[in-house]
């Protein structure tokens, strides 16, 4: 079976799915994928339409269906689906009486292993039961936490006869691997729904599977490198991935320059600098010094402290309290965000403690938590949950640049989203 290359339209409205349908098959891709989310949101009636506009491509109805099996496979083949998925999840009858509809009602059966604990031998079983395809798949979920699926499917592979699907993250990058490790059908998500150009993101996949060349690509990647990820994106990305979250209350961006590092924190007494300098001297190459001042009092620093954490390659600071000196610090173009700005200096009496839990912005902030300023403000990230927090963001500019780009193409913000169709019910 020659590689298959699959388009995954999961969004919630039909069309915006539709207008990347367009630009993907125009660009080479050969199944046409109607998401869960897209079925949830639009009903079976997005399976028709896609069927009606793309009536020699194989559609694929991800209905993910976990019960009523028949049923399912059914309702979806009616509505024209030449596939229909079911969950490797489910239990063995259901996925018997899909099979048994599908041959009913022409249509085949592919398995998603996505949850299955033991992949391989829940490959091994299904294969038994009579369907078609089977699919390797780390849900997106599981990808912001940096995973993969090709490893299973290497696995996987030497073991089942069917042909086998994968998905999870995949790009131009990784694609070729993916195809040599034995994928027959490769789902691609977010490198071609997310894209500007979809046509071209298109091509450039089908390129690189008939070439058997990776081709380098700037975005649709995961990170296991919190670092690497945040670098790329703004901190309005990263509140959207935390559920509106995590912003420094009160704290506004000064110098206008960006920040990414890991925290160094400080409590000290109001006007009291000796801690927050003294914090220096512990701080790495990368770090930002995060300080406590209890949100009033003189300023804790100023242009020196700044020279000195220049000198040592410090990312920032960031004070709930006041700062001074702030021509001389845009001067040497350090990024420093503040509550309060006073000319007048305190005294450095020594309260304090280095390296403790503090509040800063109304936040927790702990040691090596992620530190993330722009001008509109500052976040914080727990150390914890880094990668995951990471990787959504980059996942929520890359959905805005597609946004974005359809807003270009004459339309607005309100009609792109269908804003009013999506409104609340009160």
């Amino acid at each position: 079976m020659r590689p298959i290359l699959q388009v995954a339209l999961d969004f919630l409205n039909l069309k915006r799915a539709i207008k990347v349908a367009k630009e993907s098959v125009a660009g080479g891709a050969d199944w046409i994928e109607v998401g869960t989310p897209l079925i949830k949101s639009e009903g079976l009636d997005s399976v028709r339409k896609i069927k009606k506009l793309f009536p020699d491509h194989r559609v694929v109805a991800d209905m993910k269906a976990m019960d009523t099996g028949r049923l399912e496979v059914e309702a979806a083949a009616k509505a024209g689906a030449d596939i229909v998925v079911i969950l490797g999840v489910a239990d063995n009858s259901t996925i018997k009486e899909a099979v048994e509809a599908g041959r009913n009602h022409g249509c085949e059966i592919m398995v998603d292993l996505i949850g299955v604990k033991d992949m391989v031998d829940r490959a091994n079983e299904v294969e038994s039961f009579g369907v078609d395809y089977i699919c390797v798949h780390l849900g997106i979920d599981q990808q912001m936490r940096g995973l993969n699926p090709i490893s299973e499917l290497k696995s996987i592979s030497q073991k089942v006869k069917l042909p086998l699907a994968i998905a999870g993250g995949i790009n131009s990058e990784t694609i070729v691997e993916a195809v040599n490790s034995g994928a027959s059908i490769i789902i691609v998500g977010g490198a071609i729904t997310k894209a500007e150009d979809a046509e071209k993101a298109t091509a450039l996949i089908k390129n690189s599977i008939k070439s058997g060349k990776k081709i380098k690509t700037r975005l649709y990647k995961k990170y296991t490198d919190p670092l690497k990820a945040f670098m790329k994106v703004s901190t309005a990305n990263i509140s959207d991935a935390m559920h509106r979250r995590g912003n420094m209350e009160g704290i506004k961006a000064l110098t206008g320059y960006r920040m990414v590092g890991t925290a160094v924190t400080v409590r000290t007494y109001p006007g009291d600098w000796a801690k927050p300098v003294e914090a220096i001297d512990l701080a790495k190459e990368g770090d930002v010094i995060v300080i406590d001042a209890g949100g009033t009092g003189n300023a804790v620093w100023g242009e020196l402290a700044s020279w000195s954490c220049r000198k040592k390659k410090i990312s920032g600071v960031v004070i709930d309290g006041s700062i001074r000196d702030l021509e001389g610090i845009k001067k040497i173009r350090f990024p420093a965000f503040s509550r309060l700005i006073s000319p007048t200096a305190g005294e450095p009496r020594g309260f304090g403690e280095i390296n403790v839990p503090i509040k800063c912005g109304n936040v927790l902030v702990r040691p090596g938590d992620y530190i993330i300023g722009d001008p509109d403000g500052v976040v914080v990230v727990p150390k914890e949950n880094a990668v995951e927090i990471a990787n959504r963001a980059i996942d929520v500019m890359e959905k805005e640049n597609r946004i974005r780009k359809e807003i270009q193409k004459d339309s607005t913000l309100s009609k792109v989203m269908e804003i009013k169709k999506w409104e609340k019910v009160h």
